[in-house]
């Protein structure tokens, strides 16, 4: 296995020289806000990661990863970013559902799913969140009833980013009948394609349909495609939640620089940065780049030694939070004119893009108010909220 540096070092090469051709149209493309832009052609792109040996770089090489080390792949996530490549389409099943089956599948189940999420030959969505049970995840609803055939599933998820785009979904379920909160879930494996199964898109405040609303009504999956024992999918469901705020997050700061430095360079264009407050709050924002930065390294720290710590709470508040901010700066800088769509009938700058997408960045992925929960109880140990 080569240094971090030699790592680093290929991987930049590498996306020097296939970032062209066909493909140098993708740089940027599909950000967020933008997860509709040229969908098929960054399929393609990644399709051809996949045939060169770059898709799931930390997974072990027996299950058709690099096994690169944790350092590797901060530099691979840094170098995807600095490239400017274009968004993942396989981030889901490759940085979520994959690992968690490596860690708790079935040896059948590895072999029937991980070989397709490496050559992206299949697309997932997290079938988690519910219309009364987002942040408050242990309230689902939705029910899955054993028969000889499998399993059928019913009820409603929503907030399902790209399965408008997914062949299968992740579905937590709830199996046993009478059981409430986080007992009595299971963690199934539910292919969309099928009757049974309706996704229909959520149009969102920057116009476009990234998230969806998922209906079972009647729909079916194997009985073996059940990860865990039954009643045991609120183990699993964490655990894939903590793979989520893994490696990947270096990267996403890459982006957060290149959006702060963009904004910089409009309040020195616009004049904007002539106001002391102006440049009080850029200057506040690059001192909570680092802070999120220095936070992500100490998570990993954590991750390396085992399991993710309570820095994985506080750096979710924290970049969502001075991302949000990011936004609502960006839209101080334009002044009146960022009230004025770029187009007809709804076409936005890259300004207006980041300001209404950024308001989600503070409820999804877990909640602020849940994170705080979450590291006033489990860490903190203080009393836990009032509850119905």
């Amino acid at each position: 296995m080569s240094s971090v540096e030699e790592f680093r070092t290929e991987v930049r090469s590498w996306l020097r020289a296939h970032l062209t051709g066909e493909f140098a149209d993708l740089r940027g493309r599909g950000g967020p806000g933008r997860e509709h832009e040229a969908f098929a052609e960054r399929l393609a792109w990644e399709r051809h990661m996949a045939t060169e040996g770059w898709t799931c770089v930390g997974w072990p090489e027996e299950y058709g990863g690099r096994g690169a080390t944790l350092a590797q792949q901060v530099a691979f996530h840094e170098e995807y970013a600095l490239a400017d490549a274009p968004a993942r389409v396989n981030h889901i099943g490759e940085q979520l559902l994959g690992p968690t089956l490596i860690a708790f599948g079935t040896p059948a189940q590895r072999d029937r799913f991980l070989p397709r999420i490496v050559s992206v030959e299949e697309l997932w969505c997290q079938g988690y969140s519910e219309p009364d049970a987002g942040s408050d995840l242990a309230n689902v609803r939705t029910r899955a009833e054993r028969d000889d055939k499998g399993w059928v599933v019913t009820g409603q998820k929503t907030w399902t980013s790209l399965a408008h785009e997914s062949d299968w979904c992740f579905v937590l379920a709830r199996t046993e009948p009478g059981s409430t909160r986080h007992h009595g879930l299971s963690y199934l494996l539910v292919p969309l394609d099928q009757p049974g199964v309706e996704v229909r898109p959520i149009t969102q405040l920057t116009g476009t349909s990234e998230f969806n609303e998922v209906f079972f009504d009647g729909a079916r999956t194997d009985a073996a495609h059940l990860v865990g024992a039954p009643g045991d999918g609120w183990r699993v469901a964490m655990a894939t939640l903590g793979f989520e705020r893994g490696v990947s997050t270096l990267g996403q700061q890459v982006g957060f620089r290149r959006e702060l430095t963009a904004v910089t360079e409009l309040a020195k264009a616009n004049g904007a940065a002539a106001d002391p407050l102006i440049r009080d709050r850029i200057a506040r924002a690059w001192t909570g780049l680092e802070t999120i930065r220095c936070n992500a390294l100490r998570m990993l720290d954590g991750v390396a030694a085992g399991a993710p710590g309570p820095e994985a709470s506080i750096g979710k508040i924290f970049w969502a939070t001075w991302h949000r901010e990011l936004g609502e700066l960006a839209m101080d800088i334009c002044g009146a004119d960022g009230m004025l769509a770029a187009g007809e009938p709804y076409d936005l700058t890259d300004w207006q893009r980041l300001f209404l997408f950024s308001r989600a960045d503070t409820l999804y992925a877990g909640s602020n108010e849940i994170q705080r929960n979450v590291i006033a109880e489990r860490v903190l140990g203080l009393p836990k909220e009032a509850r119905p």
